[in-house]
């Protein structure tokens, strides 16, 4: 089976270097020559469009920063969908709007292809090593035709329903994800403030019913004080704008996302839309005129787990028939 892989950054370029390292036969595209050169030198092939790669290969892949990018890479004139044949599938692997999703999917189908939505979650700690969680909205019939590519990236895979489900599922954990790691700086501040260890702090949180993924990570990097975390704070202002949109299209009097947001949008205005997102407690940090600093944290994520081979994760109650 031939994939082709459009978008090597933080996440796509650990997605596709699984697949390499797994034994498919891969092509590449990117606009950074760079990250193409890598990927020949591993044993992949390029392309030179979206449209050829389309044509060469059995299942596409797409991981790309914003619902813009990934139009413009489907529906150009040398395009996806220009290189689009029956029998082929379409991978989106972006975090991207779900009725976006469902217009273009209509247009994979037009062309006798199966559109995927399947992004992922987990920290691209975990996407190098295949050990990420990955979503997936189709029909049941494509979700077990991908599902041997998606075990190889990822470890926990979920069927989550029809074409959209998935994206709407990552755009409300990514929203999640933002409220816990907004709430941690608020309460690392305090303890900080108060004279508390901030080792003795992390672990107290980390054994307690405060705990959550976001700290058990990216509290890690705000302590050693990188803050990097491959995430950035345009693409969360991306993130919770797009679960504000869901909410407001769907009439829902949402509370807590507009306040993140305008937390969000206030520190891309500081520090610059390309900053770590977890340096959003840098704006607590310079009103309290203090810094946040543990001892021993690492400078980023590492996954300290063996890959190991991927499963679906099965919903209780659910009959596949």
């Amino acid at each position: 089976m031939k994939i082709g892989f459009i978008g090597l950054g933080n996440v796509g370029g650990k997605l596709a270097g699984s697949l390499l390292r797994n034994g498919y036969d891969v092509t590449v595209r990117d606009l950074d020559p760079g990250l193409v050169s890598q990927f020949i030198d591993r044993g992949a092939s390029s392309a030179g469009s979206p449209k050829e790669l389309a044509k060469k290969v059995d299942i596409i892949v797409t991981c790309l920063p914003s619902p813009e990018a990934c139009s413009q890479v489907m529906e150009a004139e040398d395009g996806i969908l220009a290189g689009l044949s029956e029998g082929k599938i379409w991978l989106e692997m972006s975090t991207t709007d779900e009725s976006e999703i469902k217009r273009i999917g209509a247009l994979v189908e037009a062309k006798g292809a199966m559109p995927v939505d399947c992004p992922v979650s987990g920290g691209c700690h975990r996407a190098a090593t295949g050990n990420i969680s990955i979503f997936a909205g189709c029909e049941r019939a494509t979700f077990e035709k991908v599902l041997p590519v998606l075990t190889t990236m990822g470890r926990r895979i979920l069927h989550t329903g029809p074409l959209g489900s998935a994206s709407t599922l990552k755009v409300v954990t990514n929203y999640l994800c933002t409220v816990h790691l907004g709430a941690l700086a608020e309460a690392f501040v305090v303890a900080k403030k108060l004279g508390m260890d901030m080792n003795v702090t992390y672990e107290a949180i980390k054994a307690s019913s405060g705990n959550s993924f976001v700290h058990e990570t990216e509290s890690q990097v705000i302590l050693n004080g990188s803050r990097d975390i491959s995430f950035t704070m345009d693409l969360v202002v991306k993130d919770v704008g797009l679960f504000n949109e869901l909410g407001k299209r769907n009439e829902v009097p949402l509370e807590i996302s507009p306040v993140l947001l305008n937390i969000f949008k206030d520190g891309q205005n500081r520090f610059g839309p390309r900053e770590f997102s977890p340096n959003i407690i840098k704006r607590l940090e310079q009103a309290c005129d203090l810094q946040v600093l543990g001892h021993g944290f690492p400078a980023e994520m590492v996954d300290d787990e063996p890959e190991e081979a991927g499963y679906e994760i099965i919903v209780a109650g659910r009959h596949h028939g």
